[in-house]
């Protein structure tokens, strides 16, 4: 019985140092990441923004739903591994620059991706910045320190390289 108490009170401590550390973490963080692409900036603009045709080379999405626009904004909700996501375009500027948003006010998590675009030689470099947000402490710890803040950017160059038939820097 004493072995049993013991392993509760570790448990117990371990949740309250991940709740700790996670409230001690900041709610915002940038996480940035870069890819050198040998297509134009305007082909890799054209495969980014072409939501509808995410589900044929981005494994963890399943499903698109285009909704109707938000004063003019193009508004979509991916539906996969991470759950149902609602984005919301911020600001498109063809071949250079695109900005979504997460526009689910309900999700434990925010913030928006910027996709920079700029001409590398023959072919493009791709930055891009998540100014994310983690609103749940428990969450915030799991994002920093188990799975990385650039977790989901680093997966969606290694998609879309695939996409492009490139490979990874």
């Amino acid at each position: 019985m004493r072995w049993i108490l013991g392993v509760v009170g570790v448990l117990v401590a371990v949740v309250a140092v991940v709740v700790a550390l996670g409230y001690a973490l900041p709610v915002k963080h940038v996480a940035s990441r870069q890819a050198r692409l040998p297509q134009s900036p305007d082909k890799v603009f054209a495969v980014v923004t072409n939501v509808q045709d995410f589900p044929a080379w981005r494994p963890s999405v399943k499903r698109v739903e285009v909704l109707p626009p938000n004063e003019g904004r193009t508004r979509f909700r991916e539906i996969g591994s991470d759950g149902s996501i609602l984005y919301e375009t911020d600001s498109l500027v063809p071949g250079k620059r695109l900005v979504n948003r997460i526009a689910d006010p309900s999700l434990p998590f925010g913030g928006r991706w910027t996709y920079d675009l700029a001409p590398d030689g023959n072919g493009t470099l791709l930055t891009i910045t998540e100014n994310g947000e983690v609103y749940n402490p428990v969450f915030r710890f799991a994002s920093r320190f188990i799975m990385g803040h650039t977790r989901t950017i680093d997966q969606f160059l290694t998609d879309l390289q695939k996409q492009l038939g490139t490979a990874r820097d």
